[in-house]
């Protein structure tokens, strides 16, 4: 019997792999995707993430490492998440956003444009992280807070409520951006 291999790119040279029944994209044999799941034509599921419920990997998007994807999630454009980053519920992750570490996007949250969440962080709720911002370390960014430009947000922040965090703002440390505030200097909080 001939095994069917394609090459992720990955620097692991061709592995065993399948094209989806829904969407027809590649999904390497070591990884797990539902039936109910979609993976678009373009998109790639490898390493040992997991695509489950109605979650969708769409356009050239890839999911990768340990990385879960389920619910409803979106993850599409050229973003990719990976590493043990969870995308759930009916987040999305799109454009050139990356997701990774532990990392959790969640709820209705949207990571989008060049932006990265990485190590444990959580954005939630229906808070964004877009441009070319970043949170990382603990940070939590939720509700319907706003993370863009190139601000950064990072150890064990907090920003939610409406609060917005912007232009090149840093806030870090055990901070807490809330209600209505919006940081938008280089001064750090």
């Amino acid at each position: 019997m001939n095994t069917t291999t394609f090459d992720f790119d990955d620097d692991n040279g061709p592995v065993p792999a399948h094209k989806h029944r829904r969407g027809g994209g590649w999904v390497a044999d070591t990884a797990k995707v539902a039936d109910t799941a979609y993976i678009g034509p373009d998109a790639k599921v490898f390493g040992y993430a997991q695509v489950y419920d109605d979650a969708r990997v769409i356009n050239k998007a890839q999911v990768f490492g340990y990385a879960q994807l389920y619910d409803d999630a979106r993850v599409f454009g050229y973003a990719q998440v990976y590493d043990n980053a969870n995308v759930v519920g009916y987040a999305k992750v799109y454009n050139d956003a990356k997701v990774f570490g532990y990392a959790k996007v969640f709820d209705d949250a949207r990571v989008f444009d060049d932006a990265k969440v990485s190590g444990d962080a959580w954005v939630f709720g229906h808070a964004q992280v877009f441009d070319d911002a970043k949170v990382f370390g603990c940070a939590k960014v939720y509700n319907d807070a706003w993370v863009y430009g190139y601000a950064r947000v990072f150890d064990d922040a907090r920003v939610f409520g409406y609060a917005q965090v912007y232009a090149n703002a840093k806030v870090f440390g055990h901070a807490q951006v809330y209600d209505n505030a919006k940081i938008n200097s280089t001064t750090p909080v």
